[in-house]
């Protein structure tokens, strides 16, 4: 029998908001001008009303930021900026986004959203058969998703008009690379 998840990774104010820390990089603005926000909340509704589990991903760190990958190029200055700090506005799951009591919140402390994290013993206890991913990066934790996802032997949904990147280039060359483990579409397609 199918059991489907909905996954949202990494919409936190310090990624995709236009006050976050990552501004510069281009989430944000992609984010606005793609509507990917109102898209991810009617990707959200139609979860709830098709009973799906719905788990929030968000990265972070301690205040004293131990769990920082100190030789990783994505996350070595995170201290130094003092940035994804856990227990602050900066790790909150973007206000726009309607996440309710019971739904899920994941916290990693890299890019995949099952290293070392409670995901997978969720979808196993879920019966989890089918996932349905967003996200931001597209090119970075969703894609990182789908390949974790499709070797826990899921079937796979991205909805793309739910998912951001820094640039509509690194997003399509993601949803390229993603089509050869999943089904890609938008929302109004695949929900």
């Amino acid at each position: 029998m199918k059991k489907e998840a909905i996954i949202i990774c990494d919409f936190q104010n310090e990624i995709i908001h236009p006050a976050g820390k990552f501004k510069a990089k281009g989430y944000a603005t992609f984010v606005e001008q793609n509507n990917v926000l109102s898209n991810t909340n009617l990707a959200l509704e139609k979860a709830r009303e098709n009973d799906m589990t719905i788990i929030f991903v968000r990265v972070g760190f301690s205040t004293d930021y131990k769990e920082q990958p100190k030789n990783s190029l994505l996350f070595s200055k995170a201290d130094q900026l003092q940035a994804l700090k856990l227990g602050t506005w900066a790790t909150q799951i973007h206000e726009e986004l309607k996440v309710k009591e019971d739904d899920f919140i994941v916290t990693k402390h890299r890019v995949s959203p099952y290293y070392a994290t409670k995901l997978d013993l969720i979808l196993r206890n879920k019966r989890i058969t089918d996932v349905y991913l967003c996200g931001c990066a597209t090119d970075m934790v969703v894609s990182s998703a789908v390949r974790e996802s499709h070797d826990r032997d899921l079937n796979i949904f991205v909805l793309g008009d739910c998912c951001a990147a820094a640039s509509i280039d690194d997003h399509q060359n993601a949803l390229t690379t993603i089509k050869k483990f999943a089904t890609v579409g938008d929302v109004l397609e695949l929900l």
